[in-house]
């Protein structure tokens, strides 16, 4: 059973394109430093400290979408839940409730019943390490506010983390899972910390072959990958609207790219932004791992469909993995709040 604790005297809501600060293009050394997090123990678990509340639109139907994320207690993980419905649907965010991930990563439940667009409120979650929410969602999909996790983060951040008593656990890999699709390919081997290396390569030439490497945590997530949006070949967005989809899909929350340009008159955040948003799928797909994990995530023209594959291909051998307790660090006070930052995770760029 899922129990929810609210803080009302801590509930916010932000709604895309009125959050508390505008998410504007940068060029990579003028792009704003997020407020770091305060350092937390990761021992124990954690949870919000407080109920926010993001509206947007989904980016395939173009309908209102409000999701709000609440507390919830210790071992509940998360779980997202479909508030629309006369018989609320209740959905683990596991690999297991993965139902589809050609467009983006969906979860299926009871009845038929689905969420989709997932994957950037559950990368903003894991890297900052929220263990334990409750996510209701009014509709079938989440909103997609600008088309990256920077909302997520900051919304998380302005509400505050709680640690919890009990202690986390994490995945570790214990060998190398690989699995190829075409001619991508994903692979999760043994490694002390979480890191990711992610390369991808498309013949567009504002993309064209880029890669990026990194430890997740939570101020290298926010600094250097949150703001990163989707992006598309505009040929492919125009037949998604002949087929019913992307018809939420704007310059406002993606990124548009023809054969030889980028149409955003911005541009883009980064000149590696693509890969950089690739990373950051990376991270919300293998947080339906359903706890942390300790190891390398490696791919090369991956995506949704690789990402949760390579999960199946993980939990399908138990020899490949086990799950173990977070290492014992110094006792400090548990169930306080420790409030990351009282203003927003990202601001007005600098010149």
């Amino acid at each position: 059973m899922v129990t929810i604790a609210r803080a009302q005297d801590k509930s916010l809501t932000l709604e895309s394109g009125k959050t508390s600060e505008p998410v504007k293009s940068a060029k990579p050394e003028a792009a704003p430093r997020a407020a770091k997090t305060a350092p937390r123990n990761s021992e124990f678990q954690h949870t919000l400290a407080g109920r926010v509340s993001l509206t947007g639109v989904g980016v395939h139907k173009n309908a209102p979408a409000t999701v709000t994320l609440n507390p919830a207690e210790a071992d509940t993980g998360i779980v997202f839940v479909r508030t629309d419905l006369a018989d609320e649907v209740v959905m683990e965010a596991t690999w297991r409730s993965v139902s589809a991930t050609e467009l983006c990563t969906v979860l299926a439940g009871a009845n038929g019943a689905t969420i989709s667009t997932i994957e950037h409120l559950m990368a903003a979650l894991r890297a900052l390490e929220i263990d334990n929410a409750l996510i209701e969602v009014d509709g079938p999909e989440m909103p997609i506010m600008d088309g990256s996790s920077a909302p997520f983060v900051e919304a998380i951040r302005q509400v505050g983390v709680l640690s919890q008593a009990a202690r986390r656990s994490f995945v570790k890999v214990l060998k190398p899972v690989r699995v190829e699709i075409g001619d991508g390919w994903g692979e999760l081997s043994p490694c002390a910390t979480t890191r990711f290396e992610v390369e991808i390569d498309f013949e567009l030439k504002p993309i064209g072959r880029q890669s990026i490497a990194f430890d997740l945590t939570p101020d290298v997530f926010a600094d250097d990958f949150a703001r990163a949006r989707t992006f598309g070949r505009i040929q492919d967005v125009e037949r998604l609207w002949k087929m019913g989809f992307a018809l939420g899909a704007s310059l406002e929350n993606s990124i548009a790219v023809a054969d030889d340009r980028v149409l955003n008159p911005e541009g883009t955040r980064w000149p590696d932004e693509f890969v950089r948003h690739k990373a950051l799928d990376a991270v919300g797909d293998l947080a339906l791992s359903g706890l942390p994990i300790r190891g390398l995530y490696r791919s090369y023209k991956g995506g949704h469909r690789i990402n949760a594959a390579v999960l199946q291909a993980l939990f399908a051998d138990p020899t490949a993995y086990e799950i173990v307790p977070a290492p014992a660090h110094p006792r400090r006070e548990q169930g306080h709040a420790e409030i990351a930052v009282a203003a927003a995770a990202y601001g007005p760029e600098r010149g």
